[in-house]
């Protein structure tokens, strides 16, 4: 099992920057693959990024990147996404997620990730 934790949400202005946190606990943190996910109000979960396990590669939806990177530092356990030049359609929960990092499957489909978190709701007013 993985717990997962994010934390760093808010309410922004548009074109303001926030810094997403991710904790993990629970199993070695480098072994898994790390993702994250966005679920506007009434809509369906959306990829945004994902990182192997050793944080070498990483994978952005179009519509982030340029404004988004997605890091992860395994001596604390902790992924991070910086959110920069947020837009009113940002607003969202954002979720991390986790899957082993051996998983042949695609980063960027939400079931191929075993572990979520609870999300961390950012607001970006116009």
């Amino acid at each position: 099992q993985v717990q997962l934790v994010e934390s760093g949400g808010g309410l922004v202005q548009a074109g303001g920057s926030l810094r997403l946190s991710c904790a993990a606990s629970g199993r070695t943190f480098s072994n898994y693959a790390m993702g994250w996910f966005r679920q506007p109000a009434g809509k369906e979960r959306e990829f945004v990024a994902a990182i192997n396990g050793i944080g070498t590669t990483t994978y952005y939806a179009d519509s982030v990147k340029g404004r988004f990177t997605i890091s992860r530092d395994n001596a604390k356990n902790t992924l991070y996404l910086q959110v920069n030049s947020l837009k009113p359609e940002d607003t969202a929960v954002y979720v991390c997620a986790a899957r082993p990092q051996y998983h042949s499957g695609s980063y960027y489909y939400a079931n191929e990730y075993d572990y979520w978190g609870q999300g961390t709701r950012v607001t970006v007013s116009s």
